[in-house]
């Protein structure tokens, strides 16, 4: 499917997060939210659910995660009545330790294969099952080179359409969203296939 996303993006730059995701789910038929539960994910979470409760929410479980995300995770997930399918890699994080020695290093040569394991595969499998039409992020502008190149709408995979509402939002303004809605946040969190900050994942380049 062709988009004019420059022209959309003009569309949408001005409107609100709510305003965003209400233009978005309109022009879907099977929306999916993705979430990794670090800092800052109650917010696009609690974003979703309030306009539409049922959507379907994935998490791709890289099982490297703290034991402070999986209990956030789980607290919201309860406490929400979260419509959520998790994804885990096919091997256990005990086998990948074993076979790569732990966490393979960014300039390692078998980081790429480590980062296909626990995230890509488990990603592309989701999106295989459910073929979504529409994916929900919580990217946002200074968190990475590649996501400063992007914008409110982008591609993913197979061309899927890329939403972020809260894409030019600063961490100041989820701070008052949060606090306006009670919500949570959790700051141990570690993502392996990243290991520095500024470092994209691999899932949304």
């Amino acid at each position: 499917m062709k988009r004019d996303l420059v022209k959309l993006n003009k569309k949408l730059e001005n409107e609100s997060p709510e305003k965003i995701i209400q233009w978005g789910l309109k022009n879907s038929r099977n929306p999916i939210l993705t979430t990794n539960f670090r800092p800052y994910e109650a917010a696009i979470i609690h974003l979703c659910i309030e306009i539409k409760p049922d959507i379907k929410i994935i998490w791709c479980d890289t099982g490297y995660n703290t034991q402070a995300t999986y209990i956030h995770a789980q607290k919201l997930i309860l406490e929400h009545n979260l419509n959520i399918e998790i994804y885990t890699p096919k091997y256990t994080r005990e086998y990948l330790n074993a076979l790569m020695g732990g966490i393979p290093g960014v300039g390692d040569k078998s980081h790429s294969d480590f980062t296909k394991y626990v995230k890509l595969e488990p990603f592309n499998r989701a999106i295989s099952e459910i073929n979504p039409d529409l994916w929900i992020t919580n990217l946002r502008i200074g968190q990475t080179n590649f996501r400063d190149s992007i914008n409110i709408l982008s591609e993913g995979v197979n061309n899927l359409l890329k939403i972020s509402p809260f894409y030019n939002w600063k961490d100041k303004d989820l701070d008052l969203y949060m606090s306006k809605n009670k919500l949570e946040n959790e700051f141990d969190y570690f993502d392996p296939t990243k290991v520095e900050n500024n470092r994209e994942c691999g899932l949304h380049k």
